[in-house]
């Protein structure tokens, strides 16, 4: 009976709790790889956090909340993958392909946060940070932001202010007292430049690391390690706020990258589809969600429109055309659950800035990576192989095909027949460097 009736009271508690409008605090890196944090995001894997950087709040949050083993970015440079956040869709739907695109396919009033007043007119929402569209943030549903800062990677001259980090935090806790005084519920997107190169950091965080091999310069380890954990101090700032306005019971809090980068063990990284340049840290914490939980379901970050409705508005139409899910059940099922979707896998596309114009597509475990100038596709069995080191195309050619036939479909459907062919005929490639972005199986 006792059982019982701690199992009735606990399920009340997240009754009441999400009950009322939660808060949603999205906290978006920039660049910060699979492993760039001290938390592993695969339990048993060692190399998925790292000893070097030190992440104490991210611990926090990941032992108040929920891993994730195989989050994905929505691309694999940042302008793109933010898109795509935004919108709930991928990159190619959206016709998002490159940092240079200008003719979405979906209107910015079917944006995120356009979506959620819609479904909740009382909600204030802001971005502080990195914002590089031609589109700017109030026309997408944001009632405070820095606007276009066209900054991509955030350097300052303020010796007190490295990476503009400790700016974009003081302006969210602002934003969050006011809000809280208004008592209005709010969406916050926090888009922090750290850990983009070049690095900065405090000077007093830097000493702390002087004996940490490495050089100087862009990739001084240092240093990079320094503003690591001068952004995870922001973070902590950030989560402390929440404590003391009384509010952390009902945030749902999201901490994620826009996109991968070198790591020991996984493929690539930043700027090429390998499995380093997609595969991204992400926490979750928030009302119901068990704390110290992981989940190895396979998530992907324009899923983030369906989440946040999901939370707010159960069952509120989303726009036409929107292909993430909602991991709601997920999160509250302490990882067990899927996540549905109107197309059950992830695609993504980079043509541009790459050695070899490439597109992915992953569907269960497997995974195919098409180059469209040598037309090789490489298949990996991303549970038995995630550093894809073993192309398995001739061992599984049925898989290889439908998922290259699926892949192609998708491209088209999305860039256009122009488009297409100019993929298929090679013609991408005069707006590519040398020698990057080709995985190489062994």
């Amino acid at each position: 009976m006792k059982m019982y009736f701690f199992a009735i009271a606990g399920l009340l508690i997240t009754a009441n709790a999400l009950a009322k409008a939660p808060n949603i605090l999205f906290i978006l890196a920039d660049d910060q790889s699979w492993s760039g944090t001290s938390v592993r995001m695969k339990a048993d894997e060692p190399r998925s956090g790292s000893t070097v950087f030190k992440t104490p709040n991210l611990e926090k949050l990941a032992a108040q909340g929920m891993t994730f083993s195989q989050a994905y970015a929505a691309h694999c440079k940042c302008e793109c993958s933010r898109a795509a956040i935004q919108m709930g869709r991928t990159t190619t739907t959206l016709n998002a392909p490159d940092k240079m695109s200008r003719n979405w396919s979906a209107p910015v009033t079917h944006s995120l946060v356009n979506t959620l007043k819609r479904a909740d007119s009382s909600y204030e929402a802001a971005h502080f940070g990195k914002w590089q569209w031609f589109h700017t943030p109030e026309s997408m549903g944001y009632d405070v932001s820095d606007g276009i800062t066209m900054n991509e990677a955030g350097e300052t001259t303020d010796p007190e202010d490295p990476k503009q980090s400790f700016g974009i935090t003081r302006r969210a806790r602002a934003f969050m007292d006011t809000q809280v005084k208004s008592g209005h519920p709010f969406y916050l997107q926090l888009s922090y430049y750290a850990v983009h190169q070049s690095p900065q950091a405090l000077a007093s965080t830097l000493k702390k690391y002087e004996g940490l091999a490495g050089g100087g310069g862009r990739g001084d380890r240092a240093l990079i390690a320094a503003m690591t954990e001068d952004f995870d101090t922001c973070i902590g700032e950030v989560l402390k706020k929440l404590d003391e306005l009384g509010i952390a019971d009902n945030t749902l809090v999201i901490y994620s990258s826009d996109n991968g980068g070198r790591t020991e063990i996984l493929n690539g990284g930043k700027g090429d589809l390998g499995e380093g340049g997609i595969r991204e840290p992400l926490i979750v914490c928030g009302p119901g969600i068990k704390g110290g939980t992981r989940s190895d379901i396979p998530v992907i970050s324009y899923d983030l429109m369906a989440t946040v409705i999901d939370f707010v508005k159960p069952g509120f139409a989303l726009p036409k055309g929107v292909e993430g899910g909602s991991w709601k059940s997920l999160l509250l099922s302490g990882g067990k659950e899927p996540v549905k979707r109107p197309v059950d896998r992830f695609v993504w596309h980079q043509a541009v800035e790459v050695a070899h114009p490439q597109s992915a597509i992953r569907r269960g475990d497997y995974k195919l990576l098409y180059f469209w100038d040598t037309k090789e596709g490489l298949l990996f069995d991303l549970k038995n192989d995630l550093g894809e080191t073993r192309d398995a195309a001739k061992q599984r050619p049925e898989v290889a095909a439908q998922l290259e036939a699926e892949l192609k479909a998708h491209v088209k459907a999305g860039l256009g027949e122009q488009a297409y062919g100019s993929l298929e005929r090679g013609e991408m490639q005069q707006r590519r460097p040398k020698g990057k972005g080709k995985g190489k199986a062994k």
